[in-house]
């Protein structure tokens, strides 16, 4: 029986993520699309989880929508290449830091509980500038 209970919390051990890994999922894809992670090219189904350090690309005509733990909302828009650098939410105090960079393309964004919960908590960089997210609804657009 302890055995058996042993072998059972192993495989949940190998096969679970940790809490903090889920940072948000797919909720929309259409068209060319993609998610890069660690040289790897994943399809982004409804409900794809993302990772802190994925890379949302989009091709003509491609479109991914992602809700992250803390709400916020990114709809990423054709030709597009969108990375995720940092996300750290603390579920508890509605706290964090949420960083991302705009390569190319569009990216709306409806700021979610990390940008309300102090200043510079939310930022996004582009290739010529940085903005600082104080709880807002934006559209950012980087021409190719």
């Amino acid at each position: 029986m302890k055995r058996a209970l042993l072998v059972t919390l192993s495989l949940l051990a190998m096969t679970a993520q940790p809490a903090w890994a889920d940072i948000g999922r797919v909720k929309k894809s259409a068209g060319i699309a993609s998610i890069e992670r660690k040289g790897a090219k994943i399809n982004p189904a409804i409900g794809t989880t993302l990772l802190p350090g994925d890379v949302l690309v989009t091709g003509q005509g491609g479109q991914i929508a992602i809700t992250f733990a803390d709400n916020t909302r990114f709809s990423v828009g054709p030709n597009s290449r969108v990375a995720v650098d940092k996300f750290d939410f603390d579920r508890t105090t509605r706290s964090g830091e949420f960083e991302t960079r705009v390569e190319r393309g569009s990216l709306g964004v409806v700021s979610g509980q990390i940008a309300k919960s102090r200043r510079d908590a939310m930022k996004v960089r582009t290739p010529t500038s940085l903005l600082g997210v104080r709880g807002t609804r934006f559209i950012i657009n980087v021409p190719q």
